[in-house]
């Protein structure tokens, strides 16, 4: 069984929050720890549906170097994730970055750092010395309707400006 990698609990979390219960829900209170699947250490999250009680369970494979957290949120290291492809983590950008909270300056600097996060991950799926994401870097149905949406969105350069924003927009906040 090949398993895709959490590099952090944040990407986990994250994953698991864009992977609601059958029902629709997202409300699951999350118990995480270790395990032993054939030999191999495993990340396994799982928890009880709090709205419909259906019981919940994901299992991902363990980074090959652990990640040191570096602040809020710490979704990963250099490498690309395995987990959201580069149209979702855009998705999740700008909604977060649209639902920024007017009347919460820490609230607002929060949002905007998970905004320009989500960035920095869709700009880790840039191969050196290309200047944008490449198809093979879209493979969910949410991530390709973001990408064929507005392609030039996934080009190194405007989303080094759309990150740099989120970052002097979280200093004013």
């Amino acid at each position: 069984m090949t398993l895709q990698v959490a590099r952090t609990r944040d990407e986990a979390h994250l994953y698991l929050d864009l992977h609601p219960c059958v029902c629709g829900s997202v409300e699951t209170a999350w118990d995480s720890g270790v395990v032993d699947l054939a030999g191999e250490l495993a990340a396994c999250y799982d928890g009880i549906c709090a709205d419909c009680g259906v019981e919940r369970k994901f299992v991902f494979a363990l980074p090959q170097r652990e990640v040191m957290p570096e602040g809020w949120p710490t979704f990963g290291g250099p490498e690309p994730s395995q987990l959201l492809d580069a149209g979702e983590w855009l998705w999740v950008s700008d909604l977060t970055a649209g639902n920024v909270p007017t009347d919460d300056q820490n609230a607002a600097r929060q949002a905007l750092a998970m905004a320009r996060a989500a960035v920095d991950e869709v700009m880790k799926f840039i191969p050196d010395g290309h200047e944008h994401v490449p198809d093979h870097a879209f493979w969910s149905e949410l991530g390709r309707q973001v990408r064929d949406a507005e392609p030039a969105r996934f080009r190194r350069e405007r989303l080094e400006v759309v990150r740099d924003t989120y970052r002097d927009l979280a200093i004013d906040a």
